[in-house]
């Protein structure tokens, strides 16, 4: 009887551990099969149009609220209208939360949606630094996210949703009491 209670034991240890490397690598193949998406890959597709209407959603490193505190933020404004002011995009409406900005911009056509974007978060990261004299911290999460508009998609529906965001957030009852945001119609 001892035996045969230690060949079953043996039994389900070896069944466990074969189940284990099976598990292992069948998620081991399914990762090679699958194409895992990373904030690089969304990259290589990425084509600006001149005059295209983007939404653009940048995050700030590992979400950290640094844009809580109103001047960390008004840097972040600054740099969007001196986008504006250096003739790269038109800025139609954006938002500045406590972790992200939302940013519905048209593009000059000497431009790329990459080279507006990096732009503004490096001249905003160096800005935010020296404010604080920090010297190379992180402000910002590599990459971005941009929707182009349709024609047929609604721009004044979309900015109202960017203006909307603190509200949502529920940072503020009215959106006149939040000072990180603009929009054209406005």
């Amino acid at each position: 009887m001892r035996e045969s209670g230690l060949l079953y034991v043996d039994y389900l240890s070896y069944a466990l551990s074969l189940m284990i490397n099976l598990r292992y690598m069948f998620l081991k193949m399914t990762c090679k099969l699958m194409k895992i998406y990373r904030g690089k890959d969304l990259r290589k597709g990425r084509v600006s149009c001149p005059n295209q209407i983007y939404l653009v959603t940048a995050v700030t490193a590992y979400r950290k609220p640094i844009f809580c505190n109103y001047s960390a933020g008004r840097i972040v404004v600054r740099e969007l209208k001196e986008a504006e002011c250096r003739g790269r995009v038109t800025s139609l409406a954006f938002v500045v939360m406590p972790d992200h900005l939302h940013w519905l911009v048209s593009i000059s056509p000497e431009y790329s949606i990459s080279d507006v974007v990096g732009s503004m978060k490096r001249y905003s990261a160096v800005s935010f630094n020296q404010s604080l004299g920090n010297i190379g911290v992180q402000v910002w999460q590599r990459g971005f996210h941009d929707h182009a508009l349709r024609s047929d998609e609604d721009i004044l529906r979309v900015a109202r949703y960017i203006v909307a965001n603190p509200l949502r957030a529920g940072l503020v009852k009215r959106i006149g009491e939040y000072p990180l945001w603009d929009a054209v119609w406005l």
